[in-house]
C-alpha cells in the first residue's frame, strides 16, 4: 500500500465521519503536549510498535477490544482513523481480516495515524 494521498485522505474523513461506528474524536491539550514534547519520529515507532503487537496477527487478541480509548495519541488517532481493530480495518481500509498483516499494510495505517496526529497537533508537531 502506498501513502495516503490529498483526494483519499479527505474521502477516508469524509467516510469515517458519516460512519456511526467512528466516534469524532479529538486530541486534548495533554496529549499534544505529548505530541510536541516526543515528537513526530517516537510517535511513528510508538504506532508501528502498537499495531505489530495489537493487530498484525492473522487473528488478534480481543480483538474490538484491544485498542484502549485514551492514554496515548496514537490510540486515539487510531479510534478516529478506523485502525483500532481488524473489523474497522477491513470496513474502512479494505484490509481483510484473517491474514497477518503485511510491512506495507502496516506502514499505510502508520501513515494515516501520523497524519491525524498532525493534523491534530498543529503546525508544531
Amino acid at each position: 500500500m502506498k501513502k495516503i494521498d490529498d483526494k483519499s485522505w479527505k474521502a477516508l474523513k469524509t467516510k469515517l465521519i458519516r460512519s456511526k461506528q467512528i466516534p469524532s474524536l479529538s486530541m486534548g491539550d495533554p496529549e499534544k503536549e505529548y505530541v510536541h514534547s516526543r515528537g513526530i519520529d517516537i510517535l511513528q515507532l510508538h504506532a508501528t510498535d502498537f499495531i505489530r503487537k495489537r493487530l498484525a496477527a492473522s487473528d488478534p487478541k480481543n480483538d474490538g477490544r484491544q485498542t484502549p480509548l485514551k492514554g496515548h495519541p496514537v490510540f486515539i488517532a487510531q479510534h478516529a482513523t478506523g485502525t483500532s481493530d481488524r473489523i474497522k480495518l477491513e470496513k474502512f481500509h479494505g484490509i481483510k481480516s484473517g491474514f497477518e498483516l503485511s510491512e506495507k499494510e502496516i506502514a499505510y495505517m502508520v501513515d494515516i495515524i501520523i497524519r491525524w496526529i498532525e493534523e491534530q497537533a498543529g503546525d508544531s508537531a
